[in-house]
C-alpha cells in the first residue's frame, strides 16, 4: 500500500479498487470471536435481487458502514453480515416481464423451468449488488454473505412455520384477502396502498319478493351485486323496521336474498341499506359470519366474472360495470349516480386495483406474538430512534390484524404443508414427508403456494447466524446491536423481526432500531423515473468518487428525516476530498528526509496548543454524536475542523514558521493533527483517508503498535487536553485577520496591495506575537499594534470591531452606508442578546445543560454585549449617537 508520494490530484478511480482489494486480502472485515469483549453486530437489510442498488441502499450502506468502522476502530469485535433477499413477488414480476418480451408466460415454460430461470437471474443480480456494495466501500464480512433462499434460511423458515402451526399460531382458513389480478397472488394489508379515487356512488333498486315495493342500496361497485347474500339495515333504523325478515331480489339474476339487521351498518352512508357481499368485502364478511350467510365468489383470479354473474360470465369486472349500469338504467332500476371519493386498494408492486376476495389462505395469528413485542419497546429493551416512531410502532402493534402469509407465486419458500388425497387432512412437517401423517397414504400433494417474502425476512437477525442450530455465531453475535433501515418498512419488517425473534429465541433481535429517511431531490421532491430526477449511485461514484457520495448522503441527515441530494452537494463532497488531499500533500512534502517521531515537543507555540486543544474537543464531540446516532452532525464537526481550522488556518500559520528560519518547527503538530484527523474522518470517507494515512505513516518513525491499516487503528478519543487561553487568543487573531480580509473584499482592494492597519487593544501582548501572521495572511504592511483608541479615526477611515479590539483601515467609507450597516448589525445583536438572556434565565436549561455549555452561552452574551457597546461608540463617532 505504501507510495513514495501523493500524486498532484486525487483520482478516486486510481485508489478505490486497489484500497478495497487491500482490505479484503488482509481479512479486516471478518471479526474474531473474543468472549472477553462485547461484540457490535449489524445484519444488513437484504436488498432485493430485482436489479441494482439505488440511493436508498447507498444511504443504508453508508450509515451502517460508519457505525461498523467506528466500532471496529474502538476495538470491538465487529460483525456486519451482508445479505440479499429473493423478494418473491418483486423478482417474479421482473422475470415474468422478461418472458413477456419473448412472447411467453410462466405457465408456458412450467414451474421447474421458471424457478431455474429465476435462480439464474437472482445469482447474477446478487453478484452485481455485492460488487456495487464494494464500490461504496462497505466493510461487511463477505465470508458470511447470505441469501434468503440459502439452505440455512430455508431451514429456519420451515422450522418456524412448523413450530407456529403446532402452537396454533399459523392456521389455514377462508378469509377476505387483497388479491392482485395482475400478479395473481394474495397480498398482505401492508402490500396494498390505498389511493383516494374520484368514483361514484350508484343507487340501485332491489325489488321486494312477494310484495310490491323495493329497497334502494348504494354501492361503489355495482358489478359485485351478483355476490350479494343479503341486504342489511341498522336494527334501530325506523325506515326499514318493517322490512327486516323479508326478501328482495338481486337485479338481472333475480336471486332472492333476505333483509337482515346488523349494528355494523352505517346509517349515514348512502341510503342506510347495505348490500352484503361477503366474498368481496371485509366488513360484509364479518356480517355474514355473524348471520351464518354463505359466501358467493363471483370472480376468477384474473378479475373476470364467473358463472355466478349469469349473463356476465367471462366479462372483465370494469366492462361488466359499464354494461350493467346501462341495463339497470334501461330497466328503471338505477335511481341516481353521485360523485364519491373513496380509497381504492392498489398493488404496491404493479399498481393494479386489487380485489377483496374470499379464499383459502394461510395466516399468522399475530396478537399473541405482538404482546411481547410491544412490551420490549415499552420497557426500553429496544429503543427506536427517532423517538416519535415508537408511538407509531406501538399504535400499529396494539391494533394488529392477522397476517396473510401465503402467496400464489412460484418463486420463494414453498409452504411446508401436504394435503392427503385420501383422508383430506394436512401434514405440516420440517422434512419432506413420503406419506400422510394421519392415514399413512402416500397420495399427498404439497401446497403450491409460497410464503410472503417478509416471513423469511422477519427471521433475518437469527436465521443468518445459524438458528435453529445452536451455533457459535448465534451464541456470540445474537442479539444483534443495531437494526438500521428506512422508516417506511417499520411495520413490513422491523415489527415482524421483533415478534418472530422473541418467539424463536426468547430474546430481542437487536438493541436499537435506527430509522433513516428517504432520499429526495434538492427541492424535496420524491425521486422517480417519471420526474427525471433519479440519481444513480454508481454513476455518482464514477463521477465524484465513493467518498464524495458517502459524504453528501450523510451531511445534514438526521434520524427519521428525509435527505435532500443534488449534484451540487456531491460536488461539495468532491471539493472536500480535494481539499483534504491537497492539504495532506503539502504536509507530506514538508516533512524532512528522516522519519518523523510521534511525540510532541514541550513548550509549544500558542497556535500549536490551539489546534491540539480544538482537536481533543473534536474527538470528544464526535464520539458523543456517534454514540447518539447523530451521524450527520458528527460528519459536519469533522468537516468544519478539517476544512476550517486545520486547512484554512493552522496549515497557513504553519507555512509562516516553515518559511522562517529559527522558528519552532510545526511539523510534529502538523503530522499529529493530520493523522488524528484522518482517523476521525475514516468511517465517513474510508478510501481517501486510508490512502493518505498509508503515505503519511510511511514517513513516520516505525512503531510496532501501529497497525497496517487505518481501519484497525484506534479511533481518537479525548485525552482531556484543553487550553482555553490558547483558544481565546487564536480566536481573536483569526477574527482580526478575517475582518480585515472581509473589509478588503467589500472595498474590492487588489489582493496584491498591502494596507497600513492600526490595531487598538488593551492587551497588546496577546496580539504582538502574531504580528507576522496578521501581516502575511491579511496582506498588511505596515501594521501598528497600539493601545486603546482615544480619538476618532481620520476622515474616510473604516473602523472594525472585534471583541474589545478596534481595527482602523485607511479604506474610504460611505458614511451613510456605514451607518446603515452598523444599525442593522446593532438590531441583530440586540435580538441575539435578548435570546441569550432568555436562555440563561431559563432554570430548566441551567439545570440540565452541561456546565461547559452554560459557560459557552455566557461567553456569547459577554462578547455580544461588548460588540454592541463598540457599535454604539462608532455610531457616536459618525455623528449619530444612540442610547
Amino acid at each position: 500500500m505504501h507510495r513514495l508520494d501523493l500524486p498532484k490530484a486525487y483520482e478516486p478511480r486510481e485508489v478505490e479498487d486497489r484500497v478495497y482489494r487491500f482490505w479484503l486480502d488482509k481479512g479486516y472485515f471478518t471479526p474474531k470471536i473474543d468472549h472477553s469483549k462485547k461484540p457490535f453486530t449489524i445484519i444488513m437489510p437484504p436488498p432485493n435481487v430485482t436489479g441494482e442498488l439505488h440511493l436508498g441502499h447507498a444511504l443504508t450502506a453508508t450509515l451502517e458502514d460508519i457505525m461498523i468502522r467506528w466500532h471496529r476502530m474502538k476495538g470491538d469485535p465487529t460483525l456486519w453480515l451482508p445479505s440479499t433477499d429473493h423478494a418473491g413477488i418483486a423478482t417474479q414480476v421482473v422475470v415474468e416481464r422478461q418472458l413477456a418480451a419473448e412472447g411467453k408466460t410462466r405457465h408456458d415454460i412450467g414451474r421447474e423451468a421458471f424457478e431455474k430461470r429465476t435462480w439464474d437471474w437472482a445469482i447474477k443480480c446478487r453478484q452485481r449488488i455485492n460488487d456495487q456494495h464494494k464500490k461504496l466501500g462497505v466493510s461487511c464480512d463477505w465470508t458470511r454473505d447470505t441469501f434468503t433462499l440459502d439452505p440455512g434460511p430455508v431451514r429456519a423458515v420451515v422450522t418456524t412455520f412448523v413450530n407456529l402451526y403446532k402452537k396454533g399460531l399459523i392456521y389455514r382458513g377462508e378469509r377476505i384477502i387483497n388479491w392482485c389480478p395482475r400478479c395473481q397472488t394474495a397480498l398482505s394489508d401492508l402490500e396494498t396502498s390505498h389511493k383516494d379515487t374520484n368514483g361514484h356512488l350508484y343507487h340501485i333498486k332491489y325489488p321486494m319478493v312477494g310484495q310490491p315495493g323495493h329497497v334502494i342500496v348504494a354501492t361503489t361497485r355495482p358489478e359485485t351485486m351478483f355476490g350479494d347474500v343479503a341486504v342489511a339495515v341498522h336494527p334501530e333504523e325506523k325506515r326499514y323496521a318493517d322490512l327486516v325478515g323479508k326478501t328482495v331480489a338481486i337485479p338481472v339474476i333475480n336471486r332472492a336474498i333476505p333483509v337482515i339487521a346488523d349494528e355494523a351498518v352505517d346509517r349515514s352512508f348512502g341510503t342506510g341499506a347495505l348490500k352484503i357481499t361477503p366474498a368481496h368485502d371485509p366488513v360484509d364478511f364479518e356480517i355474514a359470519q355473524r348471520h351464518n350467510l354463505p359466501l358467493v365468489n363471483i370472480m376468477k383470479s384474473d378479475a373476470s366474472l364467473n358463472r355466478e354473474a349469469g349473463p356476465y360470465d367471462g366479462y372483465d369486472r370494469f366492462d361488466c360495470r359499464k354494461d350493467l349500469l346501462s341495463r339497470l338504467e334501461r330497466d328503471g332500476l338505477l335511481v341516481k349516480i353521485e360523485p364519491h371519493t373513496h380509497a381504492v386498494g392498489h398493488c404496491m408492486r404493479c399498481g393494479t386495483v386489487v380485489e377483496p376476495w374470499a379464499s383459502q389462505q394461510w395466516f399468522v395469528r399475530t396478537k399473541p406474538l405482538a404482546e411481547p413485542a410491544i412490551e420490549v419497546v415499552k420497557s426500553g429493551q429496544i429503543t427506536i430512534i427517532p423517538e416519535q416512531f415508537q408511538k407509531v410502532y406501538l399504535n400499529w402493534m396494539e391494533n394488529i390484524r392477522d397476517w396473510c402469509i401465503s402467496r400464489q407465486l412460484w418463486w420463494g419458500h414453498r409452504i411446508p404443508a401436504w394435503y392427503c388425497d385420501d383422508c383430506g387432512k394436512t401434514t405440516v412437517v420440517v422434512e419432506k414427508p413420503d406419506k400422510c401423517a394421519h392415514c399413512s397414504s402416500p397420495r399427498i400433494q404439497q401446497d403450491p403456494d409460497v410464503l410472503d417474502t417478509w416471513f423469511s425476512s422477519g427471521l433475518w437477525p437469527h436465521s443468518t447466524l445459524g438458528w435453529p442450530d445452536d451455533t457459535e455465531d448465534l451464541r456470540y453475535f445474537y442479539p444483534t446491536t443495531v437494526m438500521e433501515t428506512a422508516y417506511d418498512i417499520l411495520f413490513f419488517w422491523v415489527a415482524r423481526m421483533i415478534m418472530l425473534g422473541i418467539e424463536n429465541t426468547g430474546q430481542i433481535p437487536f438493541r436499537w432500531v435506527y430509522l433513516h429517511g428517504l432520499i429526495r431531490d434538492e427541492k424535496g421532491a420524491k425521486m422517480s423515473k417519471t420526474r427525471g430526477n433519479v440519481i444513480n449511485p454508481l454513476e455518482s461514484v464514477d463521477k465524484y468518487g465513493a467518498d464524495a457520495l458517502r459524504f453528501s448522503l450523510v451531511l445534514g441527515t438526521s434520524a427519521g428525516n428525509d435527505v435532500p441530494l443534488s449534484s451540487g452537494k456531491m460536488e461539495s463532497g468532491r471539493n472536500f476530498a480535494n481539499k483534504l488531499w491537497n492539504a495532506s500533500r503539502y504536509v507530506i512534502r514538508s516533512l524532512p528526509e528522516e522519519p518523523v517521531g510521534a511525540a510532541l515537543p514541550p513548550d509549544l507555540p500558542v497556535e500549536d496548543r490551539w489546534i491540539l486543544s480544538r482537536l481533543d474537543q473534536l474527538a470528544a464531540r464526535v464520539n458523543r454524536l456517534l454514540e447518539e446516532f447523530r451521524f450527520g452532525e458528527a460528519e459536519a464537526e469533522v468537516y468544519e475542523f478539517v476544512w476550517g481550522e486545520f486547512c484554512d488556518w493552522y496549515i497557513e500559520l504553519a507555512k509562516i514558521r516553515l518559511n522562517q528560519p529559527g522558528s519552532p518547527s510545526p511539523v510534529p503538530v502538523l503530522v499529529h493533527t493530520l493523522e488524528a484527523s484522518l482517523r476521525l474522518l475514516h468511517p465517513f470517507m474510508p478510501f481517501i483517508t486510508e490512502e493518505i494515512w498509508q503515505n503519511l505513516t510511511s514517513r513516520m518513525t516505525p512503531d510496532a503498535r501501529r497497525p497496517d491499516s487505518i481501519m484497525i487503528a484506534p479511533y481518537p478519543v479525548s485525552t482531556g487536553f484543553t487550553d482555553a487561553e490558547a483558544e481565546n487568543e487564536m480566536s481573536l487573531i483569526i477574527d482580526i485577520i478575517r475582518s480585515i480580509r472581509n473589509a478588503r473584499a467589500e472595498a474590492k482592494i487588489d489582493p496584491a496591495k498591502k494596507l497600513e492597519v492600526r490595531i487598538h487593544a488593551k492587551r497588546q501582548s496577546a496580539i504582538e506575537p502574531h504580528r507576522r501572521a496578521i501581516e502575511i495572511l491579511a496582506r498588511v504592511q505596515p501594521l501598528h499594534i497600539m493601545g486603546p483608541r482615544k480619538e476618532p479615526p481620520a476622515d474616510g477611515a473604516q473602523v472594525l470591531h472585534v471583541g474589545e479590539v478596534d481595527i482602523v483601515l485607511p479604506v474610504a467609507v460611505d458614511i451613510s452606508a456605514e451607518k446603515q450597516r452598523l444599525e442593522l448589525e446593532r438590531e441583530s445583536l440586540q435580538t441575539r442578546i435578548a435570546g441569550l438572556q432568555t436562555r440563561l434565565a431559563d432554570q430548566t436549561f441551567l439545570a440540565k445543560a452541561p456546565p461547559a455549555v452554560v459557560e459557552k452561552e455566557r461567553g456569547k452574551l459577554r462578547d455580544s454585549e461588548t460588540r454592541l457597546s463598540k457599535i454604539d461608540e462608532r455610531l457616536k463617532e459618525l455623528g449619530r449617537a444612540r442610547t
